[in-house]
């Protein structure tokens, strides 16, 4: 079995995976969501010290596992310092006490493998990737070929919900708080730019959107209920309608046979739906991450950990690093 940790961000996660059956035998995850949202987002010292709380709490239930582990996997990249050492620092601790390999995942990886937990992978796959920290098209050919083929400019498509979410004061994580209330909202009020629309380029971006929000805030000055819900409905709208954009130009030049949405916000019942309907038009399969493995999770890492294990990615103790930003996949 395979032992794999998630500290890259606001969860802390651990999970047991078996390497020949992929079978996930043991996971949980503590979430940090509560302690952030007096912050109206995540506070990385905060969350570091809540990782040193509840990683050996977790780890505290694996103990019986112990005996039967290969490797233990832990995500170095990419992720906040802070919190990606505190993972890697049980990890460490672990593959010295225990004498077995240690298994650096790449976090983006993890989340393209969270459509294949307890299953095989499914390759070649057109992937959207969008979170709180990244938003990107990736071509995923196979294991080791992974392209890159379009990213935001700036803000995330998550990040922006959660900054949203922040203007109005409704709480952390805004995704979830701010698809709720478009439910209530006309998303037809305000007509916020939808983010390079005469743009040829394959690319995203989400700050003047994002500030499109705030001066509309500023000129209505004393929100009502209504006035919330409809500036979420109409944000949402903007927001998955430019995505949407850009996929359609990537379509009209490659029709992928496979494609799937993975990552945090990839939860966005709106953004699915509208995915679900181009997908359908063009005959391509739509995968999908079950909700529990869209945010950060060890399972995903784990089950990423098991393609490495069977082609012995191994670092040493010495020689694992920290990265806060991807460099490749």
């Amino acid at each position: 079995m395979i032992l794999s940790i998630e500290s890259s961000c606001d969860d802390s996660s651990i999970a047991i995976t078996d390497i020949k059956t992929k079978k996930l035998i043991f996971h949980k995850k503590i979430s940090q969501e509560l302690q952030h949202s007096a912050y109206g987002g995540v506070v990385p010292e905060l969350a570091a010290r809540l990782h040193i709380e509840a990683l050996p709490k977790i780890l505290e239930e694996t103990k019986e596992y112990f005996s039967k582990l290969k490797a233990v996997a832990v995500t170095n990249s990419p992720g906040l310092s802070v919190t990606l050492m505190e993972g890697v620092t049980m990890a460490k601790a672990l593959a010295t006490s225990l004498d077995i390999p240690l298994i650096a995942v790449n976090h983006l990886k993890g989340h393209i493998y969270s459509l294949f937990i307890e299953k095989e992978a499914i390759l070649p796959c057109t992937i959207l990737l969008v979170s709180g920290g990244h938003t990107q098209i990736i071509e995923a050919n196979s294991y080791d070929d992974m392209k890159i083929i379009a990213t935001t400019m700036d803000d995330s498509f998550g990040e922006s919900f959660d900054k949203v979410a922040k203007m109005m004061s409704l709480g952390y994580p805004g995704g979830p708080i701010v698809q709720e209330l478009s439910q209530k909202g006309d998303e037809n009020r305000f007509d916020f730019p939808i983010p390079l629309r005469q743009s040829p380029k394959i690319e995203f971006s989400y700050s003047g959107l994002k500030n499109a929000v705030r001066l509309e805030i500023e000129k209505i000055k004393e929100l009502s209920s209504k006035d919330k819900a409809d500036i979420c409905a109409s944000f949402q709208k903007a927001a998955v309608s430019h995505i949407m954009q850009k996929i359609k130009k990537y379509f009209k030049t490659t029709i992928p046979k496979n494609f799937a949405i993975v990552g945090g916000a990839s939860a966005n019942i709106y953004l699915r739906k509208e995915l679900e309907q181009l997908c359908n038009k063009h005959n391509t399969t739509l995968y999908l991450s079950q909700l529990k493995y869209c945010s950060d999770n060890a399972a995903m890492i784990g089950r990423v950990a098991i393609e490495q294990f069977e082609r012995e990615e191994f670092v040493s103790i010495n020689e694992i690093d920290i990265q806060t930003r991807i460099k490749n996949m």
